[in-house]
């Protein structure tokens, strides 16, 4: 952000300008709209426009710092998870904040609601006109060429001399929604998958596709019961996948008989999401609960249903966190099957939300997402199309990625696992080594197609591929998505384990291992991932080797040697 002590009204000086008297700084800027959207001009000047107004946290600094502090097991805080109200104290903004963003309110005629328990985010809402004024900006109608779905945006907005150091960002303005998310409803959602259960090889309880016997054997997942009261495991629903309890009950009664079929999960809707038993199945809330209801053996599951009222404008992942923030005892695993392309997201903004998924981690909750399943992805936009694109919030550097795998004997990447560097992230010093033994050895395949300086990612891998799930009738489905439900199974009963014997919860994963954990996976060295990014160009991704690499990470956990290391 530059600094200029001597503006001289009306005159533009690079980005910074002064009119009426009020010096402005611009603050976030796309040159045009994301593919597949058109403007069709200026908004109605009278309508109305909620705001969000990220406010600048006294130490941005200090809420990571304090999240390693208690995930690195080499440190003497390991473990040591923070409270609510100091994880709050850390993430909320400094008094000089509040006096100059409550003066701004006061001095333009304006209310503010507090929308996070820190007190770092607000809202507000003003008539479209008085947000360009308020905010140098040109908010404007784009309409979604393949859905007609309208939407109001800018392309620029600017921070009054007033708000600058204490504003983060506003929202929404420069980040456009995804085109498929404008495209699906939930009467239409695509499934993935296909009818037929295919084996593999590997445990014979694997011969007919993956299953939640086929999970045990292969990782060495125990089917005995979760005792602990306090354990908990989290699973956010998107876009109207809702879970059906009957389904559940069938799947049980199939595939975990040794079970109570009566077995059940809670659900909590978050903007207005209600988990309708009358509404049609379309797999993914199936798949996240059957897999965690049926592999987690007596740990208690909490679907978290975002509904399609989110007003984050951003799927509703800044109001999941938020949420999850506010309760006094969030769940100590939080499994996210959902993923969006980095770029369509600003820094800014995904820089404030990845520090919302920090603040759960220092308060000792495993937050896990599934890579995606394009494989390592292609940019879009003038010049990009020879770029991969890595994905969002896999590119986060405090949440655990997950990966897949196909088949079990042995296990193989799954040739959809979506993985790369981030471009908006540096490397985390916690995957240096690791990391850098790959590009030292494999860097020079795919070069200049990504940032070899950046994130990498997925973290740590699992099965992907034919799992078999009831809706009521059988469906098979292929994803990260079931490779990251299954992960956090096992981590939610390690914690179990853990919890039993008067030991705290794993919390944020990464440093532990890539560290002390290095030696209780199974390393998958073979397959690869495939994207065709244009017409003309080949197939091309990243292989599977030994070693970390960005198909799937370190390789498949297991379960019995995570025990052991764990000294249980």
């Amino acid at each position: 952000m530059l600094s200029v002590k001597t503006l001289l009204p009306f005159i533009y000086l690079g980005l910074v300008y002064a009119t009426d008297f009020n010096a402005f700084t611009l603050h976030e800027k796309v040159a045009i709209a994301p593919n597949g959207f058109v403007s069709l001009g200026s908004a109605q000047p009278e309508q109305t426009i909620t705001l969000r107004i990220a406010l600048a946290q006294a130490d941005k600094d200090a809420i990571v710092d304090a999240l390693y502090s208690v995930s690195d097991p080499s440190g003497s805080k390991y473990g040591q998870h923070l409270s609510k109200e100091d994880v709050e104290a850390l993430a909320a903004p400094s008094q000089a904040t509040k006096d100059a963003v409550g003066s701004w309110l006061r001095d333009n005629g304006l209310n503010a609601t507090t929308i996070s328990p820190a007190g770092d985010w607000i809202a507000i809402s003003v008539p479209i006109n008085k947000a360009n004024s308020l905010f140098d900006a040109d908010f404007s109608t784009f309409a979604h060429q393949d859905s007609g779905k309208q939407i109001i945006r800018t392309l620029s907005y600017a921070l009054p001399k007033s708000l600058q150091g204490h504003v983060d960002l506003v929202h929404p303005t420069v980040t456009f929604p995804e085109s498929a998310d404008l495209t699906s409803t939930q009467s239409s959602k695509t499934k993935r998958g296909f009818h037929n259960l295919v084996g593999r090889g590997g445990p014979s309880s694997c011969a007919k596709g993956t299953t939640p016997a086929c999970l045990q054997d292969l990782y060495n997942i125990p089917k005995k019961a979760a005792t602990y009261k306090g354990n908990s495991l989290g699973v956010t629903g998107f876009f109207g996948n809702n879970a059906h309890y009957s389904y559940l009950e069938k799947f049980l009664k199939t595939y975990r008989p040794d079970m109570s079929s009566k077995t059940n999960f809670t659900s909590v809707g978050i903007d207005k999401g209600s988990n309708d038993q009358d509404a049609p199945s379309v797999s993914e809330g199936e798949l996240d609960i059957q897999y965690t209801v049926g592999v987690a053996t007596g740990v208690p599951v909490t679907y978290y249903f975002i509904g399609y009222d989110s007003h984050d404008n951003l799927d509703g992942y800044i109001d999941e966190a938020n949420y999850l923030l506010g309760l006094k005892n969030p769940p100590l695993v939080l499994t996210t099957s959902y993923a969006r392309t980095e770029s369509s997201i600003s820094f800014k903004l995904t820089d404030k939300l990845c520090h919302l998924y920090a603040q759960l981690g220092a308060r000792g909750t495993t937050i896990l997402f599934g890579s995606g399943d394009n494989g390592p992805g292609c940019a879009s936009g003038k010049g990009k199309s020879q770029m991969f694109e890595p994905n969002f919030p896999s590119n986060c550097p405090y949440v655990t990625s997950v990966g897949g795998t196909s088949g079990s004997g042995p296990e193989q990447a799954w040739d959809g696992s979506s993985g790369g560097f981030s471009n908006y992230y540096a490397r985390p010093s916690y995957q240096n080594s690791a990391v850098t033994r790959y590009l030292a050895q494999h860097g020079k395949t795919n070069t200049g197609r990504y940032n070899a300086s950046g994130r990498g990612f997925p973290d740590i891998a699992a099965k992907a591929d034919d799992f078999a799930i009831l809706e009521p009738d059988l469906f098979v489905v292929s994803g990260t998505s079931a490779a990251s439900p299954t992960v956090a199974s096992i981590v939610a009963l390690l914690n179990d384990m853990l919890l039993s014997k008067g030991k705290k919860p794993l919390g944020f994963l990464n440093p532990w291992l890539y560290g002390n954990a290095a030696g209780a996976f199974t390393d998958v060295s073979t397959g690869n991932s495939t994207i065709h990014c244009t017409d003309n160009d080949a197939a091309r991704g990243f292989s599977a080797e030994v070693g970390w690499d960005p198909v799937t990470g370190l390789g498949s956990l297991r379960f019995d040697k995570l025990v052991s290391l764990l000294g249980l």
